[in-house]
């Protein structure tokens, strides 16, 4: 079975030589790079599995890189793992926003980042199936029948809500904002801007009853559904 391949971007030469240590130490192939536009020219001819990108690089920053990267259709779908000592709500929000998949801040336990990327893979393979049932506790969610269940029990919600319980369900202990919330809802029809998010989400939470704790409020940033 082929390796996965991350890509390990960073200016600082002990990052590269500490992140390819252990990287490579837990089965992943690894290639590093020092500047956004070796990133750039790496990602879209080798294709990575995923790529742990720094914020503050030379020439062609972190943030312009991620960018560009969910801007080109050959990338979009590429994981990113932000890697960086600017830990400020704003600079996590950015980062979200511009599609990146989870935010680790210096300094890091190498230990951490390793579970934070191995829990990003599995959820890229989990949505690959997006058909697949999703069971939270005693809540059962089935896109194939458009179905929730509470030990058992329907629960009617919305094509909207279903939407957004069924975004947030399928990638657990992922924050989203608002706005990543509405991108991922899209399409058939739903009806939803980053104003109405909170108005679901406080209707689904209702409706869930106890279950409903389960989506969780990340102040300054947007929401996220509890891992079990």
């Amino acid at each position: 079975m082929a390796r996965e391949t991350i890509l390990v971007v960073d200016d600082e030469r002990e990052i590269l030589e500490l992140l390819e240590y252990n990287l490579a130490k837990n089965g992943y192939k690894v290639v590093c790079v020092r500047t956004g536009e070796a990133a750039l020219e790496k990602a879209r001819s080798a294709l990575p599995d995923l790529v742990v990108l720094d914020l503050m690089l030379p020439g062609v920053d972190g943030l312009e890189v991620c960018r560009l990267l969910k801007g080109d259709s050959r990338t979009a779908a590429l994981p990113v793992v932000m890697l960086t000592a600017r830990g400020e709500e704003a600079d996590v929000v950015a980062g979200l926003e511009l599609g990146a998949d989870d935010y680790v801040t210096k300094p890091f336990s190498p230990r951490v980042l390793l579970a934070r990327i191995k829990a990003v893979l599995r959820r890229r393979k989990e949505l690959s199936r997006p058909d697949a049932a999703l069971k939270a506790g005693d809540l059962a969610i089935d896109p194939g029948r458009h179905e929730v269940l509470i030990k058992g029990r329907p629960v009617e919600l919305t094509h909207t809500e279903f939407k957004i319980l069924h975004f947030l369900a399928g990638r657990k202990g992922w924050v989203f904002t608002r706005y990543q919330i509405v991108d991922g809802v899209q399409g058939q029809d739903a009806a939803v801007t980053d104003r109405s998010v909170d108005v679901h989400i406080v209707s689904l939470r209702r409706k869930l009853g106890a279950c409903g704790e389960r989506i969780q409020t990340v102040r300054g940033v947007g929401y996220r559904f509890k891992e079990d």
